[in-house]
């Protein structure tokens, strides 16, 4: 019988045997059955899901953490923030939006009428990726599920997808940024909205106003839903 590419990792792992992959390769998830799917993520409360993901082992990002990065702020928000995936220092600190764009995120949420303790930030994956690459499929069909019950936990009334791969993510759509952006998506009922991350914006600080306009967009969605 041959095994497929993951379950044939997942069981040189369980004998304690170190999987290398090429550089540059597509890491599917593993199998795990110590960790629940998406589908058993429901019910959790937020407790519950901190644990899951703090014990995560479901891809292979989980060798190279310092620590897991599950999400911070008010988890009754009416806004919820969905990032890419953690950087360095997110890792070290546990923490998601930290440095230099987490400073650029708090000037944006100030310019909005809003603090960091007001909303509750999550990104698609909980691990930072080697070199903090993009997240691969398989890594964001991994965390999913946990994102997911964040999502129904929180129950915003905005949701703020931030940068390319939450849109992607979020929306199942491979356009850019510049396409999404500027205009209502929803995520089941609630309404969503694309900007550009704060990472892109220090490399592009002239979109800063693209930035603002979207930030105009969501504050009046939210509004609408809690009129």
């Amino acid at each position: 019988m041959t095994l497929d590419e993951p379950r044939r990792r997942a069981y040189l792992e369980a004998m304690g045997i170190d999987v290398w992959l090429p550089a540059g390769a597509a890491v599917d998830a593993v199998p795990d059955d110590r960790v629940p799917d998406a589908e058993a993520t429901e019910g959790l409360d937020w407790e519950a899901l901190a644990a899951c993901v703090a014990g995560c082992t479901r891809c292979p990002l989980h060798r190279e953490r310092t620590q897991t990065v599950f999400g911070v702020g008010d988890r009754q928000a009416s806004w919820m923030l969905v990032g890419e995936a953690p950087g360095m220092e997110e890792d070290r600190r546990g923490e998601p939006f930290v440095g230099r764009a987490g400073k650029l995120l708090d000037e944006m949420l100030r310019a909005a009428g809003l603090s960091r303790e007001q909303v509750y930030i999550a990104n698609t994956v909980k691990c930072r990726p080697p070199g903090n690459r993009n997240p691969e499929p398989g890594e964001l069909a991994a965390c999913r599920g946990y994102l997911d019950r964040q999502l129904e936990l929180v129950n915003p009334d905005i949701i703020l997808a931030v940068g390319k791969v939450a849109a992607h993510a979020l929306l199942g759509s491979d356009a850019p940024v510049g396409r999404l952006r500027g205009r209502p998506h929803r995520y089941g009922d609630v309404p969503l909205v694309v900007t550009y991350h704060p990472a892109y914006l220090l490399r592009s600080p002239t979109q800063k106003r693209l930035v603002w306009e979207d930030l105009c967009l969501a504050r009046g969605l939210a509004a609408e839903r809690t009129a």
